[in-house]
C-alpha cells in the first residue's frame, strides 16, 4: 500500500478491537462492562454531591478528593463511547480526529489523576506530620494554585505527543489492539520512524506517574515514622 502523505492523515481510520477469542460474546461481555461505568459514574457523582452539598466538607482534603472525583469521571466517559460501541454494537472504525481527540483525553486525564494522587500524599503528610501549619499551608487559594499547576502539567505533557504525531505517515492497516485509542498502539500503526515518539512517551511516563508513584510512596513512609515517633 503506498504512503498516505501528511495532508491526508485526517481521512485516516482506525479498526478498534474488543477481548479477543471472545468476538461473538462480546455482547454479553458488555454487561458487566457497562455495570462498572454506571458504578464509577454515579459513584463520582454522588461524591462531588455530597462534598458541594456540605458546608462542613469545604476544606482543602475534599477540594483535592472532588479533583480525583471530576478526574475518573471524565476518565470513564472518554473510554466509554468507544468500548461500549465495540463490545455492544460492534462499531470498530474510529477516524483520525476522533482518535486523537480521544487519546489526548485519556493520557491528559491519566497525568491528572496521578498529579492529583501526589497532591492528595502531601496533603495527609502535612496534616499529620506539621498539623498545627496545616491551615496556614494549604489554604484555599494555594488549592486553587495546584489545581492550575495539575491542569498546566497535563498540558505540557500532553502538547508535544500530538505534534510529534502530525509528522507521522500511515501506510498499513491501522488496527489498534484495544477498544479505545491509546499512544503506543497509534504509533505502531505509522510506517515512518517512531522512535522520537517513543522516546517522547517513555519521558512523558517516568516524569509523571514513573515520578509519582515514588513520590507518593515516600510520603506514607514518613508519615508512617512520624506516627511512629
Amino acid at each position: 500500500m503506498s504512503l498516505l502523505p501528511n495532508t491526508t492523515i485526517i481521512s485516516l481510520t482506525f479498526l478498534l478491537t474488543g477481548i479477543p477469542g471472545l468476538e461473538a460474546g462480546h455482547t454479553w461481555v458488555s454487561v458487566p462492562f457497562c455495570f462498572l461505568y454506571a458504578i464509577a459514574i454515579s459513584g463520582n457523582s454522588m461524591i462531588l454531591f455530597i462534598i458541594i452539598t456540605n458546608q462542613s466538607l469545604h476544606e482543602p482534603m475534599y477540594y483535592l478528593l472532588s479533583m480525583l472525583s471530576v478526574t475518573d469521571m471524565c476518565l470513564s466517559l472518554s473510554t466509554m463511547p468507544t468500548t461500549l460501541g465495540v463490545l455492544c454494537l460492534n462499531i470498530q472504525e474510529i477516524g483520525w480526529n476522533a482518535c486523537i481527540s480521544q487519546m489526548f483525553f485519556i493520557h491528559f486525564l491519566t497525568v491528572m489523576e496521578s498529579s492529583v494522587l501526589l497532591a492528595m500524599a502531601f496533603d495527609r503528610y502535612i496534616a499529620i506530620c506539621n498539623p498545627l501549619r496545616y491551615a496556614t499551608i494549604l489554604t484555599p487559594k494555594r488549592i486553587i494554585h495546584i489545581g492550575l499547576m495539575i491542569v498546566g502539567r497535563g498540558t505540557l505533557v500532553m502538547i508535544p505527543l500530538l505534534l510529534l504525531l502530525k509528522h507521522l505517515s500511515f501506510c498499513r492497516k491501522n488496527i489498534l489492539s484495544h477498544s479505545y485509542c491509546y499512544h503506543p498502539d497509534v504509533i505502531k500503526c505509522s510506517c515512518s520512524n517512531i522512535t522520537v515518539n517513543s522516546i517522547y512517551g517513555l519521558f512523558a511516563l517516568l516524569s509523571t506517574s514513573g515520578l509519582d508513584a515514588p513520590l507518593i510512596g515516600l510520603s506514607y513512609v514518613l508519615i508512617i515514622h512520624s506516627v511512629l515517633n
